[in-house]
């Protein structure tokens, strides 16, 4: 027994989607680079050994993670312009967000940079600081209107 009234609505949560998991575990993996500057090889080594991961899109897991990190001077010095304060002084959870958003706006232009800019927000609304979304938007927005210029002519 649930526990629940027998005419209680019970309201399942949407499943997140295949490509949003890979995201949310690219991130983590990006998070942990930061705090322990560990390899990257056995940082996606950790997080496939994880139990309970949920269904993810495994290659775009690993595009994603080893893009980002082996990237992450490019993608920096892209972020940096649009930047209200050192990148040092962002939080981890902020940090990674913005990189993850940085290297897919760049190289996964097949996404559409509001799909990518939404994703990033969402994620910063997961893990991130009280309005930590906000300013991950306000960042990737102006990035995005440098690297997908084309993109943006064409609205």
């Amino acid at each position: 027994m649930s526990g629940l009234p027998a005419d209680a609505e019970v309201k399942k949560t949407p499943s997140k989607s295949p490509r949003h998991r890979a995201r949310e575990l690219a991130l983590q993996g990006v998070y942990q680079w930061r705090v322990t500057a560990g390899e990257v090889e056995q940082i996606v080594k950790q997080i496939h050994a994880e139990k309970n991961l949920g269904r993810y899109d495994k290659e775009l897991f690993s595009r994603l993670l080893r893009g980002t990190l082996g990237s992450h001077a490019e993608l920096e010095t892209m972020l940096t312009p649009h930047l209200d304060r050192p990148l040092a002084e962002l939080s981890p959870v902020e940090f990674a967000v913005l990189m993850l958003g940085a290297f897919e706006l760049s190289q996964h232009l097949e996404v559409p940079y509001k799909v990518v800019i939404n994703e990033a927000v969402e994620l910063a609304k997961t893990f991130g600081g009280t309005d930590g979304h906000k300013y991950v938007n306000g960042v990737l927005d102006k990035l995005a209107l440098q690297v997908r210029a084309v993109e943006f002519a064409a609205k």
